[in-house]
């Protein structure tokens, strides 16, 4: 069972003990993203991030920072999303001490050397563009754009643009990192195979001194409303036109917030409709009518918002053909029950991949990090597995009539096709 408690500077601790492995990971979390950033700035939250690996006064340069844990075995990395950055270690329990002190080093005593922004620049605009030139990649981000507008942090690049990364200066990112790097804005989570002994030294590492820090930051972020105004499709469709052999897309719909009671029916949902190979969509799509190599459904969720979506890869002379399909199976299951067997399928399939991935320490420590900083009620994944359990057939075909408004689906499509040919295939 986790552990809660304060450091006296403000840091927020958790411990999850994870039985018969002997890894421990480490991972510091900050509830700050790309949605808390300004259009000039878009981008500074990633860049933040890698600025963490590039030297501190102990440990001057990024192969002295690497070299330390690689000469151990450690896996270590750090991610940044919409509205939160992590930074973890992974190793053995015997290398406790050395994880924690590399780990505050980094996060407190990292220099951001101008020479070294600069150079920074190069590689992260290098980043953006791997990203761009992958399709499955881009068209993510520009289902994004059509979900939240080019006007709203939520619709932005997580890694911002060439433009705006080259236009950011040292003096720029020095003051963003000290806005939301500071100890009171931190959840530190030690996850996998504790030694309590060890782990009171340890801790030492990150007795730095307290910062007094804007209250309420967290929720420092615009918020975003979804219009319910009925738009044109022209409107609520974005394409790329690009010559690449596969065509991507993206159907979006307004989706759920992190903390609202149907999540657990829209989980099981679209994992009937698209979280495997015998999922309705797979089935239809791909099996049948030899549309797509790749369908899938996901969702993503915010404090204010959420995202419901259908992805597919396919010959874009077959996209009109692949649209009606999913339209179908959605209304479907929006009109017709769903069996107790196809219901008890889905939920036994996400227990047991939710079983399998908590074996991992890693995913302990980022599960308990997020429901911390934004669960309204911090649950272990036995207790949301015992609400998924919950879910009846009535909740999936409520869940699905509440989300999938065709007159609010937000389209976007990559691929060697025009806007104008894909609004004729809609219409």
């Amino acid at each position: 069972m986790y552990k809660i408690s304060k450091l006296k500077n403000g840091i927020t601790l958790m411990k999850v003990p994870v039985k018969g492995t002997k890894a421990l990971t480490i991972m510091a979390m900050f509830p700050v993203g790309s949605r808390y950033e300004i259009k000039r700035m878009s981008g500074s939250s990633h860049f933040v991030e890698h600025m963490m690996f590039k030297g501190t006064k102990k440990r001057p340069t990024h192969l002295e920072i690497s070299r330390e844990l690689d000469a151990f075995g450690a896996e270590y990395n750090a991610f940044t999303s919409k509205d939160y950055t992590g930074y973890y270690i992974k190793t053995g329990e015997v290398n406790m001490d050395k994880a924690f002190d590399w780990l505050a080093d980094i996060i407190f005593n990292s220099k951001f050397e101008a020479e070294e922004v600069e150079k920074e620049k190069g590689v992260i605009v290098e980043e953006v563009r791997m990203y761009e030139d992958n399709p499955i990649m881009a068209v993510e981000n520009l289902s994004e754009r059509a979900m939240f507008g080019d006007g709203h942090p939520l619709g932005w690049d997580v890694g911002g643009t060439p433009e705006s990364v080259r236009g950011v200066s040292r003096e720029d990112l020095w003051k963003y990192y000290k806005d939301y790097y500071f100890p009171g804005n931190m959840v530190l989570v030690v996850a996998g195979n504790i030694n309590e002994k060890k782990l009171k030294k340890s801790l030492n590492y990150f007795n730095v001194p307290a910062v007094k820090g804007e209250k309420g930051l967290k929720d420092k972020f615009e918020k975003f409303v979804w219009d319910k105004k009925v738009l044109p499709m022209k409107d609520r469709l974005l394409v790329s036109e690009r010559k690449i052999d596969q065509t991507q897309v993206v159907i979006g719909f307004p989706g759920l917030h992190s903390n609202d009671k149907d999540k657990y029916a829209l989980s099981v949902l679209l994992n009937i409709l698209g979280g495997g190979m015998s999922s309705r969509l797979f089935v239809e799509v791909r099996e049948k009518r030899g549309l797509a190599y790749m369908v899938r459904t996901d969702a993503g969720s915010f404090r204010d918002v959420g995202v419901a979506s259908v992805q597919a890869g396919l010959d874009s002379a077959r996209l009109g053909d692949a649209f009606k399909v999913i339209k179908s199976e959605l209304q479907k299951i929006q009109k017709e029950t769903v069996s107790a067997k196809e219901l008890a399928d889905s939920k036994n399939n996400i227990a047991g991949r939710t079983e399998l991935a908590m074996e991992n320490s890693s995913a302990q420590a980022q599960w308990f990090a997020k429901q911390f900083l934004f669960a309204d009620k911090i649950q272990t994944y036995e207790q949301i597995t015992k609400k998924i359990k919950a879910v009846t057939a009535a909740d999936v075909k409520k869940v699905a009539n509440r989300i999938f408004d065709f007159n609010q689906a937000r389209i976007a499509v990559i691929g060697p096709i025009s806007k104008e040919k894909v609004l004729g295939l809609l219409n």
